[in-house]
């Protein structure tokens, strides 16, 4: 049976005794900031493992999301969300009202949430830019965008 990389994301960081009894429970690595928590499951897919995971852990730790560690053959993670219970009659509600699977409407809104988060990511950095460009040479922004990519191995800063 196929094992899957499962990544646990908390809802707030365990202490010791509560990482070490989930330890108990199944293999885990955890975070620097016991924030995240990453696992193998075996089972046929890899919806079944995350339902699995969750069936087994969810009474021991606060689990936000659990996902799946690498994409799929299409690019895709799976997200297995523990939505509150009003949170998920209305998910119901609207789906039954839509027509739609719940998780179809689920993966929908995700999709423009993240959607609408890209765009106003690019005005941003665009109005950055302009402003920016107000004060330096087009050349001079652009040599020091190149110094500061090429130091930069850590990813973005807040």
């Amino acid at each position: 049976m196929p094992h899957h990389a499962l990544e646990i994301i908390l809802t707030r960081p365990l202490n010791p005794a509560e990482l070490d009894a989930a330890c108990r429970r199944m293999p885990l690595a955890a975070s620097h900031d016991a924030t995240r928590l990453m696992t193998l499951v075996p089972a046929k897919t890899p919806n079944r493992a995350a339902h699995r995971l969750h069936r087994r852990l969810k009474d021991r730790l606060p689990i936000d999301v659990i996902t799946t560690h690498y994409p799929d053959e299409n690019g895709q993670v799976l997200l297995n969300l523990a939505l509150p219970s009003a949170a998920h009659t209305a998910l119901q509600t609207t789906a039954l009202c839509t027509g739609q699977k719940p998780e179809r409407l689920l993966e929908r809104s995700v999709h423009r949430a993240l959607a609408e988060y890209n765009h106003q990511e690019v005005r941003r950095l665009e109005r950055e830019v302009r402003r920016l460009l107000a004060h330096t040479l087009p050349a001079h922004l652009l040599a020091a965008m190149g110094h500061v990519l090429t130091q930069n191995t850590q990813g973005p800063t807040p």
